[in-house]
């Protein structure tokens, strides 16, 4: 049976980049060897890292001025990086979800944290509006998609002469970005680009060395600038499947075939879930709600089905559709290598459960 991986991540990765990491970890660049046991001083493996960073550069438009690093430590290793290498007096940050707040969290550590507005006070099913950003704040951060909530912020923000930071983990090569409002950008890889172990950050080499405090050697990312992420031994396997994802990303048409491709997915479930007697969307701004991660539950005179639709979808080959605990009911992921042939399997189970019921 085949399966339809909804799971929010680790994720859906395209076949191009699961066949082409296999090949790798059997005979990588004709070497007779895994990429599992080769050297990351190698010239094959130097070549990997150069062709991803300038696809990254290439499919984000990136301008001059600018480092892409492949590190590790995900997304939350960034949470106190970026307050580490750019806080010296005071930061904004948007608090969206769990995560954000993880990422005020780590931020508290190193300075004053102006939490501008939040969500949290209708469980974060909405992104606050109408907020100012103090133009005193070394920088704004705000996180673009919040995969537990199913909320997403798809425009670049207006902030003034502040430095713009954005974590992206989930919602990186799905939309155009003015990487020039950006001073960084970082994004955990599990979600829209490889498996789980890399993390990218896209940095403005301005930017970094205006804090007064001492950086751990690991911790400055003008270590990782400098030395083009080679500082230390990289993830290696990831990054060559990060190459493959781009690669695949570039056949597709770039990004603005991707964001057309998850438009008309999102748009297919959404309004499956809207014209639902059953079913009930977590967010309801229509403007607000998440192309990646779709929320929805029972309505509350179902609620006791939604076990039964669970089991129902998963003998359809529908799996990874179970809501986080957090909000419960059902959260469909919808990344670039979710095909849309997936989503109408989804839809159509949808229907036909509440047909039966």
């Amino acid at each position: 049976m085949k399966k339809h991986n909804f799971y929010a991540g680790p994720s859906i990765l395209s076949q191009y980049t699961i066949q082409n990491t296999a090949d790798a970890v059997l005979n990588f660049a004709d070497m007779g060897l895994s990429i599992l046991e080769i050297s990351h001083r190698s010239k094959q493996f130097q070549a990997v890292i150069d062709e991803a960073d300038a696809l990254v550069k290439e499919l984000l438009e990136i301008p001059a001025g600018y480092s892409v690093l492949w590190l590790g430590g995900g997304a939350s290793m960034q949470f106190a990086m970026v307050p580490m290498n750019l806080l010296a007096k005071k930061a904004g940050y948007l608090d969206t979800g769990v995560w954000a707040s993880k990422a005020i969290k780590e931020a508290k550590l190193f300075g004053d944290v102006d939490v501008v507005a939040s969500s949290k006070d209708r469980n974060y099913t909405y992104i606050p509006k109408d907020y100012t950003v103090p133009a005193d704040c070394d920088y704004f951060h705000y996180t673009t998609n919040n995969t537990i909530y199913g909320t997403e912020i798809r425009k670049d923000p207006e902030v003034g002469n502040v430095r713009l930071v954005a974590d992206m983990s989930s919602d990186i090569f799905s939309r155009p970005i003015d990487v020039a409002k950006y001073d960084l950008i970082y994004a955990g890889a599990q979600k829209n680009l490889a498996p789980a172990g890399v993390t990218i950050v896209i940095v403005r080499d301005e930017a970094l060395g205006h804090v007064d405090r001492v950086l751990p050697t690991m911790l400055d990312y003008r270590t990782h600038v400098k030395k083009g992420s080679m500082f230390n031994t990289p993830p290696v396997l990831p990054i060559y499947s990060a190459l493959q994802t781009l690669k695949f990303y570039k056949q597709m048409g770039g990004i603005r075939e991707l964001e057309k491709r998850d438009l008309a997915k999102a748009a297919m479930l959404y309004e499956a879930i809207d014209s639902s007697k059953m079913f009930v969307a977590t967010v309801p701004g229509h403007e607000d709600r998440s192309i990646m991660n779709v929320c929805f539950v029972m309505k509350p005179e179902y609620a006791e089905l939604e076990k039964s639709f669970i089991d129902f979808a998963g003998e359809r080959g529908i799996i990874g559709i179970k809501g986080h605990r957090d909000v419960g009911g059902f959260r469909a992921s919808l990344y670039n290598a979710m095909p849309i042939e997936s989503v109408k399997v989804l839809v159509d189970a949808m229907k036909d459960f509440e047909e039966t019921h």
